[in-house]
């Protein structure tokens, strides 16, 4: 007679651990599912706009080969005939090596020493990131906008140099739209692409990445182009030949 009160009662004071277990494998399972959703909602935050990344770099490429392939464009030289004439020379590989070299010492002592992250995302997330991580690089000073930048600054040097050095001051639109025009608007593009976002994603880099690395490569580069073109006179100084050695 007491067999089944005694079952009874060991049952129901079970039943109360049993409501806590259950509790406690429920917040357990919400936990764990938490911590499986957390990164997939902070990657999704960060996702970049593919479409504008290629456009940054079609337009740093066009802007930047430009500059370098375009011939020195110049007027009046005491040792060939007078009127516009258009030289391209070898030399010009040493200023675009040297924008490189920079270009190179920015993306990578430069930015990991300063560890300016890119928007949404955190410095310990940067460092240890995977190569297909959103946040696989920092993002200050922006490498695309000191590249672009820097190569609208040494053509505008190499403009200026051959305009009023070498072309008494004559305009030669060619020159202008080769040197300046042209790669101004890659520059612009280029710092557009970079830092706008679509709604749902994040841009590359934020305004203050992109204007310190626009600012720093477009004075880069006109120091580089102005000096070059001081010390390499547009002429090849022999004949007619349209490109100097």
């Amino acid at each position: 007679m007491c067999s089944p009160n005694f079952a009874g009662g060991a049952a129901e004071r079970e039943a109360p651990f049993m409501r806590i277990r259950e509790k406690v494998v429920a917040a357990g399972c919400l936990a764990v599912a938490a911590c499986l959703l957390a990164p997939s909602e902070a990657a999704a935050d960060a996702k970049r706009n593919g479409t504008l990344g290629t456009v940054s770099d079609v337009s740093l490429v066009l802007g930047s080969s430009v500059v370098f392939l375009m011939p020195r464009v110049y007027y009046s030289d005491p040792e060939s005939t007078v009127g516009w004439k258009g030289r391209w020379h070898f030399s010009v590989l040493a200023p675009a090596m040297t924008m490189t070299a920079l270009t190179l010492l920015v993306d990578l002592p430069i930015k990991d020493a300063i560890e300016s992250t890119r928007p949404g995302c955190t410095p310990e997330e940067t460092k240890t990131a995977l190569s297909s991580s959103e946040c696989k690089s920092f993002g200050g000073p922006s490498t695309h906008a000191f590249a672009s930048w820097g190569a609208t600054g040494a053509g505008t040097g190499i403009f200026l140099v051959d305009t009023f050095r070498y072309s008494s001051g004559r305009f030669n639109a060619g020159g202008f739209i080769g040197n300046v025009a042209f790669p101004l608007t890659a520059s612009v593009v280029t710092s557009i692409a970079r830092g706008v976002a679509p709604e749902g994603t994040r841009p590359y880099e934020n305004a203050g990445q992109i204007a310190i690395g626009g600012v720093t490569g477009f004075l880069s580069g006109l120091a580089i182009g102005t000096a070059y073109a001081m010390f390499q006179r547009p002429n090849c100084g022999y004949g007619n030949a349209l490109f100097c050695w």
